[in-house]
């Protein structure tokens, strides 16, 4: 006993926690732990699920190889008597709480977003083994996660220096998301694939899929293929059914699932590439008038053709989802559009209808689809505070324009998730990617940093009695200005602050307020982001630096009031 006193005197760098998303209650002692070389995770349950057997799979070898050090100056080298007389942990238990159904992480991540459990509990003694216990495989899932954040690498072994850990976890919102645009630029599978892995290590858990725009349409429907045919930039540039199928699946077996957003009635100019009978206003020039950005073009509401094919189109998407969820978009529609294209025009005038009437049919047309197959609509915040389309009781609003719309879709009564422009937009800062703009800057300036995304507060002038109306929220990427090659160092780490904001809430463990003066110092949320831009690194995800590497070794010496 008196040897392990000792060794807490040698562990003389400071030391803290650097999980993230940092979970909702967290205890930690000072004894120095190892993994045993024969360290394994064990299942205790009697018939494991494969993707959780796979994931299981997955830390341990990712435990194995990590090599991730202390971000101290020195890397940890202080640690060193400390690990060499640490005892070990020999295994990870894992296990569900009695009677609980057992079912695949993939179709726990699948449930309706209501009723989807995602807590567990970790404990980590001193030495011997841990438990991580959960209500279902995705909880388990999410406490896997955990673990592996907890371990660094010193001389081949993987260590820690604050045992014994008790973790109680479990997110304040069901919703937490990446928004990906694929239709301005397209991003290989692959991109997709190393993005989910990413976003499952912070507990993200879903990506919003905003898979088609008037610049191309690179998704191939079931039944109609020229849609990608002539609306993809290439035929390399598309996503088959067997890639939607891949992207799905590897992204539910990740805790993760895909929300698929077609955009309607405006952003769909790359329909007509296939099918020009069905958009108005094609190409027209100049676009500016006619779209907020090129090539203007939508849907021709007021034919009854159209919103045919389109119910069918939606028909046919559903049938590649796993999801109780799909959007139909909303945003940007423009009214001139309409109003000088003929054939909508006479339509209007034969009906003795106007352009908001044939706009609300539209919606509660393709809305149906959704209801009529048990789908959960989303729908951009736009087209009810600024058209007042009818919804369902049950639709969700995806606040996009400004946080302060949040109140008037509360007001509504509707279900919203997050997705604010003046917070989340990840995309903001880089100027405008229009010709003949020389002092341009892009429309969402300035840049939104992490440390403005983290001060966001998802009850921000809601009453009491609306808070249960938020599901959560999303960081979205547009893609006019991102691509392949600089997919990771646009999103990361940046993304993960959506994590903990939707996943730990308003209160850190220790009782204090995420909201509070300070807390994005080098010696809080800082040096813990540091941290899991570092393992991203580590784990082959081209993170971007968010300070100096002598900042990061030195926490809290480059806060502006240090």
């Amino acid at each position: 006993m008196h040897s392990i006193i000792f060794l807490y005197v040698l562990v003389l760098v400071p030391f803290t926690v650097s999980i993230w998303p940092i979970p909702r209650q967290l205890s930690t002692g000072s004894t120095p732990l190892k993994l045993s070389k024969s360290f394994n995770v064990v299942v205790n349950m009697h018939s494991t699920p494969q993707d959780l057997l796979d994931a299981v799979a997955r830390s341990e070898s990712g435990l194995k190889s990590d090599s991730f050090e202390r971000l101290v100056v020195g890397r940890g080298s202080a640690d060193s008597t400390a690990v060499h007389r640490a005892l070990s942990l020999d295994a990870l238990v894992l296990s569900l709480d009695s009677g609980r159904l057992i079912r695949s992480v993939a179709d726990e991540a699948t449930v309706s977003i209501a009723s989807r459990s995602e807590s567990y509990t970790l404990s980590i003694p001193a030495r011997g083994q841990a438990r991580l216990v959960a209500n279902s495989t995705l909880g388990l899932f999410r406490g896997l996660a955990t673990f592996e954040q907890l371990w660094y690498t010193l001389d081949g072994d993987k260590y820690l220096l604050n045992a014994p850990i008790e973790i109680a976890d479990e997110p304040a919102f069901p919703y937490r998301s990446f928004s990906l645009d694929t239709a301005r630029n397209f991003y290989p599978v692959d991109d997709i694939l190393r993005t989910l892995d990413a976003m499952s290590w912070v507990k993200m858990s879903v990506l919003y899929w905003h898979v088609a725009d008037s610049q191309s349409f690179p998704l191939e429907v079931p039944g109609f293929p020229e849609l990608a045919a002539k609306g993809a930039y290439s035929k390399e540039e598309m996503y088959s059914v067997n890639d939607v199928e891949l992207i799905i699946q590897y992204a539910n077996t990740r805790g993760i699932d895909v929300v698929m957003e077609l955009d309607t009635p405006g952003h769909t100019t790359a329909v007509g590439f296939a099918h020009p009978e069905h958009v108005a206003c094609a190409g027209k020039s100049p676009w500016a008038k006619y779209a907020n950005e090129p090539p203007a073009g939508q849907l021709r509401i007021a034919s009854n053709a159209t919103v045919e094919f389109v119910k069918r189109v939606f028909q046919s998407v559903l049938t590649m989802m796993t999801s109780t969820m799909m959007s139909t978009g909303g945003d940007e529609v423009n009214l001139p559009c309409w109003e000088e294209d003929e054939e909508t025009i006479d339509v209007l005038n034969k009906r003795n209808i106007a352009i908001g009437e044939a706009l609300n049919e539209f919606v509660v047309a393709i809305q149906g689809v959704l209801k009529a197959n048990k789908i959960t609509p989303f729908i951009k915040g736009d087209m009810i505070l600024t058209h007042n389309v009818p919804v369902t009781n049950d639709t969700v609003a995806v606040v996009w324009q400004s946080s302060a719309d949040a109140a008037g879709i509360a007001e509504r009564g509707l279900r919203f998730i997050h997705q604010p422009s003046n917070y989340f937009y990840l995309d903001c800062g880089a100027g405008d990617w229009v010709g003949n703009n020389i002092l341009g800057n892009s429309w969402c300036d300035p840049f939104k940093t992490w440390q403005r995304a983290y001060s966001f507060d998802p009850y921000a002038n809601l009453t009491e009695a609306q808070f249960p109306l938020v599901l959560g929220g999303q960081m979205p990427l547009w893609s006019e200005q991102s691509s392949s090659e600089n997919l990771d160092s646009i999103v990361w780490p940046r993304l993960a602050v959506a994590a903990e904001v939707f996943w730990t809430g308003g209160t850190l463990p220790d009782g204090t307020s995420r909201l509070a003066n300070n807390v994005t110092g080098g010696r809080a949320a800082f040096s813990r982001l540091n941290e899991l831009r570092y393992r991203l690194v580590d784990r082959g995800v081209k993170a971007i630096a968010l300070q100096p590497k002598w900042c990061v070794l030195r926490p809290g010496e480059c806060d502006v009031d240090a």
